[in-house]
């Protein structure tokens, strides 16, 4: 009659030792499993490696905070770099001047450019035997020359009779300040402040660029952050001789609401004001404005 085998009896495990330390990475294993030391010591290398990088990268963007902001923002701090291509010839500002005549003034050259000026222009000279006689001149740079012939407003209409003009301050024109033209200042021109051209200073011919003293971040617009749209805006402005951005317009576009906060963080900005022969003069300058999402 055979004989019920009964069921083998499985070997219970070694009871570990109280002073074993780390059984799993000393290869002790529980049950009839054998542990694997190699698996601690990879997880042990990787967990210490990410606190590490955790801790490397706190400590990197606290000491890099303000590059870090200049990077997503993408804000251009120093607008010089970015401002309208210097010029030798050309320098924007004007000027203008008069004596109160009756007549128009006539038209002719302007003296040569100076950075200081002593004596205004005249086509109708009041006072033939000064006692300190100076070359007359014109504020603006050096480098700026205009053709030789009879003194008068280049801009005029007339030729003839020869006049100061109807403005005022001494000069030549309609305007006013010791210049030639219809501004006022002593340069040459509808503008003011000195120089020639069209009204305001452009960065060459011995103005230098504004700089930055005060240049909060645009915010980004949600549409553009939901979308995850990025782009530069170029931004078109005068810096006034008071350091403030004026006339802000945009050159180059992005849209998406991005424009406008380009423009509202632009207005807010304060500068060093562009300088002429030391003395602040508005000027104006383009201005990139990055968006960038990381």
């Amino acid at each position: 009659m055979p004989v019920a085998q009964s069921a083998p009896i499985l070997e219970q495990p070694k009871a570990l030792h109280a002073t074993t330390v780390m059984p799993t990475l000393l290869g002790e294993g529980y049950g009839i499993y054998q542990s694997r030391p190699s698996a601690f010591i990879y997880s042990f290398v990787l967990n210490v490696v990410a606190i590490a990088l955790l801790v490397w990268s706190g400590h990197w963007v606290v000491s890099h905070k303000e590059e870090i902001r200049q990077r997503v923002i993408g804000i251009v701090s120093d607008p010089g770099a970015y401002a309208l291509p210097a010029s030798k010839t050309q320098a924007g500002g004007g000027g203008g001047g008069g004596d109160r005549d009756k007549l128009q003034a006539s038209k002719g050259s302007p003296p040569k450019f100076a950075k200081d000026q002593f004596t205004p222009p005249m086509v109708v000279v009041r006072n033939e035997a000064p006692k300190l006689p100076m070359d007359p001149t014109v504020v603006g740079p050096p480098s700026i020359t205009f053709p030789l012939g009879p003194t008068g407003d280049p801009l005029a209409g007339v030729i003839g009779p020869p006049s100061n003009g109807t403005g005022s301050g001494g000069g030549i024109g309609s305007g006013s300040g010791g210049g030639v033209g219809s501004g006022h200042g002593p340069g040459v021109g509808p503008g003011e402040g000195g120089g020639i051209g069209d009204g305001i200073y452009k960065v060459g011919g011995g103005v230098s660029a504004p700089r930055t003293i005060y240049a909060p971040d645009p915010e980004y617009s949600e549409e553009a952050r939901k979308a995850k749209y990025q782009g530069t805006i170029i931004l078109y402005m005068i810096v006034t001789a008071d350091g403030r951005p004026r006339d802000v317009r945009v050159v180059r576009s992005l849209g998406m609401g991005l424009d406008e906060k380009a423009i509202e963080a632009v207005r807010s900005w304060r500068f060093e004001p562009a300088k002429n022969d030391g003395h602040p003069v508005a000027v104006q300058i383009n201005v990139e404005v990055s968006f960038r999402l990381y």
